[in-house]
């Protein structure tokens, strides 16, 4: 093996490309006077004719070879344009070259382009089907803002904080509104997929993972269209608190178990709160007729997502002012006041100081709760500025109730120290 040719590598990944795309063209090109020009022997020797070019003669000789074919492949389109309108091998056939060139410098990657080439072709009756009758002109529009807001959008953003007290970063915000349409186009998904008596509560579990608050604002903003499906909505956005109670949990003790071990039985009763919160408006979905929709609306409200981020915006100006004119007084303070923003990022930050030594675990627990705390505030603004008085009448109870059992499990675990 160590005398193995270093161009050997190469030339077997450009050769497997070119069976594998050409496995397909074969199967698709038909029989006869008039079947496709090109199946799986020619695929193969484009993409080793590729791999010949890049290796003889670089990149010029590789933009000769793909020019020679995409100029074969045009005659055979003009030859065969009345039986078969269509690009695809033609365009295939140009692409496994040039992947077949690719292969020389990085196998790695044109393995993995050439598999992604392949499924594409493979999956065109499922794709057409999606494209032309499961995806809806709503749901396309919604994917083009999804995509405008993060490929050209947040990459124009500066990446700074800006502001009164520096407590803005624009890129951060909209990175917000970006998550927001993604929480709300996963709940959309997952209604469309299970219904919405099981969609939305697994859609809000597995959201709050990467954001409760969010996610009680985009099942706040699903209510505001559908009201029917306040219970499905409000057992997923409880069921987000859980998602965030499990990471607080796993980020604690990534940090310093000793604070985990201090603060475990708030941790227990809090999630558990929540679990039977949540797990009641579950049930109570389950047992009544929500009706399913038969025409498939927007996945996600922009507008929703831009008041969101406002929101949170207005809270980091308070939180930086809070603490620009309190000053660093304490750890319960700070702790408070990161609160409002993150709850997991507050907590980080106070284990850390457990794990440096700088205080002690038992000391920890508070302004842990300070910050869980300050953040149901936060959470219980977006369920009222978002879901509107009805939803937040639902939400807003189960979040006092996690807190509450975070607090008194507190207590149950022994004296409390500011």
């Amino acid at each position: 093996m160590r005398d193995l040719h270093p161009l050997v590598p190469g030339f077997l990944v450009a050769l497997g490309i070119g069976l594998l795309v050409g496995i397909d063209r074969e199967r698709r090109k038909g029989d006869g006077p008039s079947r496709s020009a090109a199946g799986l022997r020619t695929f193969t020797l484009a993409s080793l004719l590729g791999a010949v070019a890049m290796a003889a003669g670089e990149a010029q000789l590789l933009a000769a070879a793909g020019l020679a074919v995409a100029a074969f492949a045009g005659l055979s389109y003009w030859r065969a344009r009345e039986e078969d309108p269509g690009l695809t091998t033609e365009t295939a056939l140009v692409v496994t070259t040039l992947i077949g060139g690719l292969a020389i410098r990085e196998p790695v990657v044109a393995a993995g382009l050439g598999v992604v080439v392949a499924v594409l072709l493979a999956a065109r009756t499922p794709l057409h089907r999606f494209a032309r009758s499961v995806l809806t002109d709503e749901e396309l529009r919604s994917l083009l803002i999804f995509a405008g807001a993060t490929l050209v959008v947040l990459p124009l953003l500066p990446d700074h904080t800006i502001g009164p007290y520096g407590a803005l970063n624009l890129r951060n915000i909209w990175l917000i509104v970006i998550l927001v349409m993604a929480i709300s186009a996963l709940g959309y998904i997952a209604v469309r997929l299970a219904g919405a008596k099981f969609g939305l509560p697994l859609a809000g579990f597995a959201s709050g993972f990467v954001s409760s608050s969010a996610t009680i604002g985009a099942m706040g903003a699903r209510t505001r269209g559908h009201p029917e499906l306040m219970k499905p909505a409000v057992a997923g956005a409880v069921l987000s608190s859980v998602a965030t109670i499990v990471q607080l949990a796993l980020l604690i003790a990534a940090i310093s178990m000793e604070t985990l071990l201090a603060f475990w039985l708030p941790l227990v009763l809090s999630g558990a709160a929540a679990v039977v919160y949540g797990g009641i408006f579950t049930l109570w979905a389950l047992e009544h007729r929500i009706e399913e929709h038969s025409a498939p609306g927007s996945a996600f409200s922009l507008k929703t997502a831009l008041g969101f981020a406002a929101i949170l915006a207005v809270i980091l100006l308070v939180a930086a002012a809070a603490q620009d004119w309190f000053g660093e007084t304490g750890v319960l303070i700070a702790a408070a006041i990161g609160g409002l923003a993150d709850t997991h990022s507050a907590a980080v930050s106070i284990a850390s100081l457990v794990q440096e030594k700088r205080i002690e675990a038992s000391m920890a627990v508070v302004p842990i709760l300070a910050a869980l705390s300050a953040n149901t505030v936060t959470k219980a603004a977006f369920a009222i500025a978002v879901g509107g008085r009805t939803f937040a009448l639902y939400v807003i109870p189960g979040l006092i109730l996690m807190v509450a059992a975070a607090w008194l499990g507190a207590f149950l675990a022994g004296p409390i120290k500011a």
